[in-house]
């Protein structure tokens, strides 16, 4: 892994180019300290007096008592006037400051003669075949990209202690944000388009987050994350603005034995650094030359994001844009920016830019130029027809790089004061110049391709950024709490929508309210990235018959890899975690589980000692399940109602064996029935012909008489007659009727 904290600019404090030219007699703070500082010391000092910060040097001890502190002082402002992306150094930050906040102080705005539209992009939705093809042309391009993840903030505003990305993004497995990241990742170096190779990562920290990131990924060995494809990129602060003449603020408090007269207030830059940073540290030309096309930026605690990246990068490759941010269907009013299409005509030219706009600016600026009533949903989908701005970008990588020759990265600043006076000259509290990450379409030229891809929320936007209290307020006002519980529910509904999609039958939990925020926990399907990556290979690989899969609304589902796993037929009431070694599939056939399964349970917000826990409400408490590990290199194996893995071959064997012993079975037990029937039909048969005997024995024969020589029987002729068989009773006496007639007929003469 590589560290890339600090970087100097061209511009030392003897060479500055800024501006500002205020000379003042030096202070005696300073003057009775002068002798004690070096060449290079004393000319920080002068830049610092050029700049209009004599009052810095205000209250400083004699020489001899806190001079190290005096060094450190020094060696602060060095640092800032080094870090600060800019040409000029410290001098330059306070020179434009003093001019935002004239603009800022005088109500200037900076959209003043621009005119919106709404831009062009692509609308995709998921599980249709359309949006089937767009994942399937970015699958392809994965394995050319390289990621940033923009993670310079502490999880104190959600009322967590640590780092944001060591949460966890749900209960049921407890895989915090960064490992999440890093396994998506090491999935798509694995798959056929990664060729293998881990796609490179790197990771925006601030001084707040650089050394607890580092342990985090050190005492989990970097979630088998390639240290070589992995780097830090520190982000420095800025000096903090006491008032509208951008004099430097002191801090309000600091580090226990350190004197507050020596001492900056400092406050982070914005996340719009990471260009200067991925300039200065040669990481954006290295990827290029290692043949990547593309660079996506991330945020820190928005894991569905990487649902619909596949779909996002096939848009960026067939539109051939330069820029895409991805973009949620946006409410009217709603908090998130919106991209926009930006067009301002004078006498001499006609500029165009698609970029972010902030919600704060967007309702004026369409009252002041197209739309009179301002910010309004379109009647025929609800929503606003500039889509809203989750600040997931990409990149085509060639002209990134040569954009960040030509800029150094630096990306234009505003200023956001919060006045505590109606003549806006008081601050509430100390400001500084910011710069943001979404604001590079700026930076660029008319020819540049810059689009959007649109997703429903659900599948691509839910970041946790709330404390319990807040996300309460936003939920009871109709918008996304922005809460641990939300992002966990949304993160398992996610899973459960596709399967929906596919045509699986999954059920839904009743909404609950947990710590003022209602929620629905379940079904709980959770699907890691090494076992499918998209829409497409969930539906392709694993849920083949949809049909046959019922999953209920309470259920827990848990598919982990590294290997593969095959649902032909699986119900589910309760709780199945599967997890399958790399070389082996597992096969789930006319399986069902019931068991109890993983309960919800509320936690008590005052009484919860982790803050983990209080933060969402309740904890997960695992009443039952049917766990298995598959082992690996076992080849296909088919899941058993016993919880066994069973080699599928041994089972077509088996079953094999009993088909064809059955089959003997059924030609045994055939010929046995038709010997039977032979031999009954014999029986028969002899039984018939001896009954047939019996009776011809049995009947008597009556004798026919003969006729005697002498006598010639004499018949009268029957003239047309039918002459019919009759029987020997009949014959005897046509006899005895013949002989009557002859013994009575008359002699001859």
């Amino acid at each position: 892994m590589s560290d890339s904290g600090t970087s100097s600019t061209s511009a030392d404090a003897s060479t500055t180019t800024a501006t500002t030219t205020t000379t003042t007699a030096r202070p005696a703070g300073l003057e009775s300290n002068w002798g004690i500082l070096s060449t290079e010391e004393q000319a920080l000092a002068d830049l610092l007096l050029k700049a209009g910060q004599a009052h810095l040097f205000d209250g400083w001890d004699a020489a001899g008592t806190n001079d190290a502190q005096k060094h450190a002082f020094l060696a602060q402002v060095q640092k800032l006037h080094e870090t600060y992306p800019f040409p000029g150094g410290l001098a330059a930050y306070v020179d434009r400051a003093k001019a935002l906040l004239t603009e800022s102080a005088t109500g200037v705005n900076s959209l003043d003669g621009w005119t919106p539209a709404v831009p062009e992009g692509a609308i995709l939705e998921p599980g249709s075949d359309k949006y089937c093809e767009w994942e399937a042309a970015g699958k392809e391009e994965l394995g050319a990209t390289a990621f940033v993840l923009v993670a310079g903030g502490l999880g104190e505003r959600l009322g967590f202690s640590g780092i944001k990305v060591a949460l966890p993004t749900e209960m049921t497995t407890e895989t915090t944000y960064m490992e999440f990241y890093c396994k998506y990742l090491l999935a798509v170096g694995a798959k056929k388009g990664g060729k293998g190779k881990v796609p490179p990562l790197a990771i925006m920290v601030s001084d707040d987050t650089h050394d607890r990131t580092l342990a985090l990924l050190e005492s989990k060995n970097y979630f088998g994350y390639p240290k070589e494809q992995l780097t830090l990129m520190k982000q420095e602060k800025v000096a903090a603005l006491a008032d509208n003449d951008a004099r430097i603020a002191r801090p309000a408090e600091g580090e226990e034995g350190v004197n507050l007269r020596y001492a900056i207030d400092c406050k982070p830059h914005g996340h719009g650094d990471v260009h200067s940073l991925l300039h200065r540290t040669g990481l954006a030309k290295r990827w290029e030359g290692e043949g990547l096309k593309w660079v996506v930026f991330f945020q820190d605690t928005n894991a569905l994001a990487f649902m619909s990246l596949a779909a996002a990068l096939g848009v960026s490759q067939k539109l051939g844009l330069e820029v895409n941010s991805l973009a949620i269907p946006r409410v009217p009013k709603q908090a998130i920016g919106a991209i926009t299409r930006l067009t301002h005509t004078t006498e001499k030219e006609t500029k165009v830019m698609i970029v972010n706009v902030e919600y704060n600016q967007l309702d004026p600026l369409l009252r002041a130029s197209v739309s009179p009533e301002g910010d309004i949903a379109d009647p025929a989908t609800g929503h606003s027809p500039y889509p809203g701005n989750i600040n997931q970008l990409i990149f085509a990588l060639p002209p990134y790089v040569a954009t960040l020759t030509k800029t150094h990265g630096v990306m234009g600043e505003f200023v956001n004061p919060k006045y505590a006076d109606a003549a806006r000259s008081i601050f509430k509290k100390p400001t500084r110049l910011e710069c943001m990450m979404q604001d590079y379409p700026k930076v660029l030229g008319p020819e540049a391709m810059v689009g959007f891809t649109s997703l429903p929320a659900w599948f691509s936007f839910s970041p946790v950024k709330n404390n319990a209290a807040d996300a309460a307020k936003a939920a009871q006002g109709g918008t996304p709490p922005g809460s641990a519980s939300s992002g966990e529910a949304d993160q398992y509904y996610v899973f459960a929508e596709q399967l929906r999609l596919m045509g699986c039958k999954v059920g839904k939990a009743a909404e609950a309210t947990y710590a003022g925020i209602p929620v629905s926990l379940g079904a709980r399907v959770v699907i890691d990235p090494s076992i499918a990556l998209n829409f497409s290979e969930m539906k392709e690989k694993i849920f083949k018959t949809p049909e046959k899969v019922s999953i209920g609304g309470e259920a827990t589902l848990v598919l982990q890899g590294p290997g593969e796993v095959e649902v032909q037929s699986l119900e589910l009431e309760g709780a199945l975690v599967l997890s399958v070694g790399g070389g082996t599939t597992v096969i789930v056939k006319d399986l069902v589980v019931k068991n109890k399964g993983h309960a919800i349970v509320p936690v008590s917000e005052k009484e919860e000692p982790d803050e983990v826990l209080r933060m969402r409400g309740y904890r997960l408490e695992k009443q039952g399940e049917l766990r298995v590990q598959a082992p690996a290199n076992a080849g296909r194996v088919v899941l058993t109602a016993e919880g066994q893995v069973v080699p599928e071959a041994d089972l077509l064997a088996a079953a094999a064996a009993a088909s064809a012993a059955e089959a003997k079975a059924a030609a045994d037990k055939a010929a046995a029935e038709v010997a039977a029937a032979t031999a009954a039909a014999t029986a028969a048969a002899t039984a018939a012909a001896t009954a047939a005997k019996a009776a011809a024995a049995a009947t008597p024969v009556k004798p026919v008489k003969p006729l005697a020589a002498s006598a010639p029987v004499v018949s009268a002729p029957t003239q047309g007659a039918v002459v019919e068989e009759e029987d020997e009773a009949a014959n005897d006496n046509c006899f005895l009727r013949a002989f009557d007639c002859f013994k009575k007929r008359p002699a001859r003469g």
